[in-house]
């Protein structure tokens, strides 16, 4: 093993070093002792011979089942203590997986891929909570077992203890050999489940999509092939156990038959007592499981350092979109003024810029529309409203101040960005209505409904606010599912409302609404980006972006009367209308 994976090891383990001091002292109280029984009972064996008394006799073998269980007492505390730390680091490792996963920029997470994070987050330190308490014990318990017994083995009988154990290595070796393949075909084990219980919660969730297009054989076929899969899998991991367990016990048994024949020799001649022969079986009987059980060990020991390795590569990520070290005050009291000077946005790897030298300015209370073609930079702009992106310093500005100096939480109470995708969680529609204020009271809670027009749906949900929203919202419509999502921002009450294509689901009248009420009631700056030119007809401007760039802004009504990107836009939507009107 490496340097630094020991280091990294131990890392782990020093702040449970007492707990694993003592772990490991009461494991060499257990070998003592299970090295002393034997003795005893070549003792009273050897002891027989001469004649004996009952008294003496249930006075050695009280002795004896004393000794035992005191053993199998601290054998179990020192399973406890050393276990208990692989729980423990396994429990802090997932608590600051999931705290420095919440801290990464979006971007990052998506590119990552949630099955990867998640399987660093869960196989992989169950890996290492099995290298550090499953596996220190079992080496440190081996050690023990061999530095302990072989000396009291070798005191009786040299060239016996020798052959008796001859055959150990081979033990070890099939352990090695077989223990890999088992881990391997586990593995594939658990892989084939995990795709089956994907394909069970996908089919369960587009239920509906299945049902509208007849699908059900198709989705049954390849159910039954991954069950197939499975099943494979889970036949081959029970053949190879089978082999290896048989196996095992077949070395064994031939150890202890060398040990039986060569020692009856040894009792002819009378170099050996029957209490030496019966104590050397004790012995060989006792090192067969630290044995066989060495090399699933060392299986796990390596598998662990790789989990270990790819979890500290995991935390050793920094996001890239943090507060600063000393945050300036946000302005009070929040205003909601926005501005852009040269803003440039460009993704990792991209070959070009997202963002390039935007240059606007939103004053507090207007509402302002963001169009331009697919692929623009609208979302990338939204984005950059909440620092979802990075963003330079000297390009963005809320209310006069810096928004890469102000810290992420000031930022994001003031800023509530609407995505066209509203995430909603399973949980009641109050709970996530609330989620952005989770003390709100009741009253703001239908506030809010109120002014994303929600109310009247929930009066017909059966349970009102309680209504359980199923997972990702899949319980409410389109539509539904944007007022919800428009609903928490609005419980926010943030100075600058951020929508991000948030209406598209809702039709022109209840849209218009939706705005009207948020201005009368609350004066928000509002920047809306739309597909609808219809709906930024009615903003106060509208700014138009083509190819990353700020090419046109200015109100509807100058705008198409102005050659350029908006008035193609506005014509080739209108050409679309009239042709619907005619088909239909």
């Amino acid at each position: 093993m490496s340097a630094p994976r020991l280091a990294l090891i131990l890392r782990y383990l020093r702040p449970h070093r007492r707990t694993v001091l003592l772990g490991a002292a009461v494991l060499v109280v257990v070998n003592l002792l299970s090295v002393s029984i034997p003795l005893q009972v070549r003792g009273v064996i050897d002891d027989l011979q001469d004649g004996f008394s009952m008294q003496d006799v249930l006075r050695q073998a009280a002795l004896i089942l004393a000794l035992a269980t005191v053993m199998g007492a601290a054998r179990l505390w020192s399973r406890m203590l050393v276990f208990g730390v692989g729980r423990q680091v396994e429990a802090t490792l997932k608590e600051r997986i999931f705290s420095h996963l919440l801290r990464q920029e979006p971007g990052w997470v998506q590119a990552t891929g949630s099955g990867e994070l998640i399987s660093r987050a869960t196989s992989d330190v169950e890996n290492v909570r099995r290298l550090l308490g499953f596996a220190v014990l079992s080496l440190t318990n081996t050690a023990l077992a061999y530095a302990l017994t072989l000396p009291a083995m070798l005191m009786i009988d040299p060239w016996l203890s020798l052959a008796a154990v001859g055959l150990y290595p081979l033990m070890l070796m099939v352990v090695r050999l077989f223990g890999g393949r088992m881990m391997r075909q586990q593995r594939r084990q658990q892989e084939s489940l995990a795709g089956l219980s994907d394909l069970i919660q996908e089919d369960l969730s587009g239920i509906s999509a299945i049902k509208i297009y007849g699908q059900e054989r198709t989705e049954q076929g390849a159910f039954a092939a991954r069950n197939r899969v499975y099943r494979d899998a889970a036949l081959g991991l029970a053949r190879t156990r089978s082999t290896l367990f048989p196996l095992l016990e077949g070395i064994s048994s031939i150890s202890l038959l060398l040990l039986l024949a060569l020692g009856s020799g040894q009792l002819e001649s009378g170099r050996l007592t029957i209490g030496d022969l019966v104590a050397l079986i004790l012995f060989v009987e006792r090192l067969v499981f630290p044995t066989a059980l060495l090399g699933f060990t060392l299986n796990t020991f390596q598998t662990g350092q790789v989990s270990l390795e790819r979890v500290e590569e995991l935390l050793q990520r920094q996001p890239q979109i943090v507060s600063p070290i000393q945050p300036v005050p946000a302005t009070q009291p929040p205003r909601g003024a926005l501005e852009a000077r040269g803003l440039c946005v460009r993704y990792p790897d991209a070959p070009r810029p997202a963002l390039v030298d935007v240059c606007f300015r939103l004053e507090p209370g207007e509402l302002v529309a963001v169009v331009g073609p697919v692929g623009c930079g609208k979302t990338t702009l939204v984005r950059a409203m909440g620092r979802m992106v990075t963003v330079e310093p000297g390009q963005l500005f809320l209310d006069g101040v810096d928004v890469t100096d102000l810290s992420l939480p000031d930022l994001r109470e003031r800023v509530a960005v609407v995505p066209q995708e509203g995430y909603l969680f399973t949980a009641t529609l109050a709970d996530n209505l609330r989620y952005g204020v989770p003390e709100a009271p009741q009253e703001r809670v239908e506030l809010a409904a109120r002014q994303a027009r929600l109310e009247a749906d929930v009066k017909g949900f059966p349970d009102g606010y309680a209504t359980l929203v199923g997972e990702r919202g899949i319980t409410l419509s389109g539509g539904q599912r944007q007022r919800a999502a428009l609903g928490r921002a609005l419980l926010v009450e943030a100075p600058l409302l951020v929508l991000d294509d948030a209406l598209a689901s809702v039709d022109n009248t209840t849209a218009s609404e939706i705005l009207a009420s948020v201005r009368q009631q609350q004066g928000r700056t509002i920047l809306m980006v739309s597909h609808q030119l219809s709906a930024a007809a009615a903003c106060d401007r509208v700014l138009v972006l083509e190819d990353g760039r700020l090419v046109q802004q200015g109100h509807h009504r100058d705008l198409i009367h102005q050659s350029g990107t908006y008035r193609r836009l506005w014509e080739r939507q209108q050409a679309e209308e009239r042709l619907q009107v005619v088909e239909a």
